[in-house]
């Protein structure tokens, strides 16, 4: 559930407008809502309340300082994927000790900046990389804590781009290699085994493809204490969908009903990633109708926000709903909703059924707070967006809209061309 909605046939971010924020901070805008951010968290913190567990919050879903810091003032951790997320994260307050630290290609400094924060957790996702931390570790005279990221090769049924637990992707140790793997890790004088890790994808709107790999992970973890290998964290990875048109997705207490009795009796902590749950139906994308056209089988709706602002609709297909700020009579149309960059694979939305809007109205792009801003780029020169966070009737600029001076700030000419 979210805190947006028409009231007096306007659109509303909790109590506020949109033509109150679009007139203090134009468009394209970005618009999380405060209460939503923490109704989300609570249901994953309220539903493991029983067990032991820490929520490492995916930076990668949205990493603005605004979010991070509200995460972490409800006690989150943060799930990372490169020095810079690292940085943000202690930045915004979260404790080093509920940092985990994923991805396929960490590098030596980040390594070393990791181990000096003291993070709680490296997940492995190679041998070479296993080396590296061993080495790194080494040079700083500390023990590295590790997680092995394993590959359960389980088919989460979700798009093929955000799939991440089969045998034939780039993440992980594959899992019938797995316990010979920690046998290694095992011997390493300067890496600690703490943990198992598992993610198989995202937007996932089964429990079935986690059951099946937390079941997989299980097993090895009883193999592992076979061998006197302990783990005292088991990192069940993020995923869980959310709704963008007629999904049903499960609840975090659903999934936690479900895992529970298959850890019961164990001295575990469970280490959750969730991001997309937390922040996606948080926010939304606020847009001005530029023009509008009549096409040869469809109309267009030339908008200001643009695959730069927005790319998971080109890039994935990612269905996103969109409706006019004002809501009034109007006539349905059959169109595409498109922004200003010089590509045909710019759109927000494509052979829709909506209401029509006119130049110079406002639309509302919803389900935009997870891998929104996260992903725009400056692509046509174009300045990133602003963002806004809304609690009740208040409303804060937690970033400022890009200047074109900002487009050029670190670039430099060198000597010889000027």
């Amino acid at each position: 559930m979210h805190y947006f909605d028409y009231k007096n046939s306007v659109f509303h971010a909790e109590d506020v407008s949109m033509e109150t924020l679009v007139e203090a901070y134009g468009t394209p805008l970005y618009v999380y809502s405060y209460k939503t951010l923490l109704r989300h968290f609570k249901s994953y913190d309220d539903s493991f309340k029983d067990f032991p567990h820490i929520i490492c919050y995916a930076l990668k879903a949205n990493s603005n300082a605004a979010i991070l810091r509200t995460f972490a003032s409800e006690g989150g951790g943060a799930d990372i994927v490169s020095g810079g997320e690292l940085f943000r994260a202690l930045r915004a307050g979260i404790p080093p000790e509920k940092i985990v630290y994923a991805g396929v290609g960490k590098k030596e400094d980040e390594i070393i900046y990791a181990l000096r924060e003291n993070i709680l957790m490296f997940n492995v996702e190679s041998e070479q990389e296993l080396m590296a931390i061993d080495k790194a570790a080494a040079k700083l005279g500390k023990s590295a804590p590790i997680a092995l990221r394993i590959n359960p090769d389980v088919d989460p049924a979700t798009h093929a781009k955000i799939t991440t637990g089969h045998k034939k992707n780039k993440f992980g140790i594959p899992i019938e290699g797995a316990l010979e793997f920690y046998k290694i890790a095992h011997k390493l004088k300067h890496v600690k085994i703490v943990g198992i890790h598992e993610h198989i994808g995202s937007q996932i709107i089964s429990l079935k493809p986690f059951l099946v790999a937390l079941q997989r992970l299980v097993s090895l973890i009883d193999e592992l204490k076979a061998e006197g290998i302990e783990i005292k964290y088991l990192d069940i990875g993020g995923g869980l969908g959310i709704q963008y048109l007629d999904e049903i997705p499960p609840h975090p207490s659903e999934l936690a009903e479900k895992i529970k009795p298959i850890l019961q009796g164990r001295n575990l902590t469970i280490v959750m990633e969730p991001g997309r749950t937390l922040v996606g139906n948080a926010g939304l994308l606020v847009t001005k109708v530029l023009y509008t056209k009549k096409g040869h089988d469809r109309d267009f709706i030339i908008v200001d926000a643009g695959m730069n602002d927005m790319i998971r609709p080109a890039m994935y297909d990612a269905y996103h709903h969109i409706m006019p700020v004002h809501k009034k009579k109007r006539k349905d149309v059959f169109a595409d909703i498109v922004g200003p960059i010089c590509e045909s694979g710019d759109f927000l939305g494509k052979d829709r059924e909506l209401p029509s809007m006119l130049q110079g109205e406002y639309a509302v792009v919803m389900s935009a707070g997870a891998y929104g801003f996260s992903m725009s780029s400056n692509y046509n020169s174009r300045p990133r967006t602003a963002e806004v966070l809304v609690n009740g009737s208040e409303h804060y600029l937690i970033r400022k809209r890009q200047t074109y001076e900002d487009l050029v700030r670190d670039e430099l000419i060198p000597e010889f061309i000027k």
